[in-house]
């Protein structure tokens, strides 16, 4: 396994945002994985996801957004980080032009991510990987937030806990049910952060997410 640390150049107005890409012996695919609304990319689930993931010969690239790089609190506007995940997407492409792209990310990253996949097809892109997709805010239900998912084009994995408390079980299988090109994993007691009382499930998140971009029938490891 090698971890390779970088900048990515968003834009002019934007500036660059920190990156870090971990790469298995052998690597089946590339995942650009976005952070969440509350940590950067550096949060010990991303790292702990990334490495579980490289075990598996799944490549990842995590990135910081914009806001997470200048060290505040509140989350960008939609534009600036569609463009960064847009940068983050080419970057790896570049990098990797030979192997299969997927991108999706944790929460407020995942949501982004199918956000700008909604409006921006992109065919290097073979699937969004969502996990823990922010369906509401907490003691909030609502489908709204997941109405730009109807204009995806691509494969859609959901990885949910039936505890997330921006994601209420019913609401989860209803939308993902109403997704002809949706694939819904169920992790039960598991909260919004994947906690579950005695159990590490990053191992299996991992697990699920190799076993959903199997079904895409990926080339041999590189």
């Amino acid at each position: 396994m090698k971890i390779t640390s970088l900048k990515i150049s968003v834009s002019v107005s934007i500036g660059e945002v920190s990156a870090e890409i971990i790469l298995p012996e052998k690597m089946k695919c590339m995942l650009v994985l976005a952070h969440g609304a509350g940590a950067g990319m550096n949060h010990p689930f991303m790292t702990a996801l990334s490495t579980e993931l490289a075990a598996l010969d799944i490549g990842t690239l995590r990135f910081n957004f914009p806001f997470t790089e200048q060290k505040k609190k509140k989350p960008d506007v939609p534009a600036v980080t569609h463009k960064t995940i847009e940068a983050a997407i080419q970057h790896a492409k570049k990098l990797f032009p030979k192997i299969p792209l997927f991108a999706g990310g944790k929460s407020f990253g995942g949501r982004m991510t199918s956000q700008y996949l909604s409006k921006q097809e992109s065919e290097e892109i073979k699937g969004i990987v969502l996990v823990g997709f922010p369906l509401h805010p907490p003691g909030k239900p609502s489908a709204e937030r997941a109405e730009h998912l109807k204009d995806v084009k691509i494969p859609m994995l959901f990885l949910q806990g039936t505890r997330d408390e921006l994601a209420k079980w019913d609401l989860v299988e209803q939308v993902t049910s109403s997704l002809p090109l949706a694939k819904l994993i169920k992790l039960e007691g598991a909260d919004h952060g994947f906690k579950v009382p005695g159990e590490n499930v990053l191992p299996l998140l991992a697990v699920y997410i190799k076993e959903w971009v199997e079904a895409f029938n990926l080339p041999e490891s590189q």
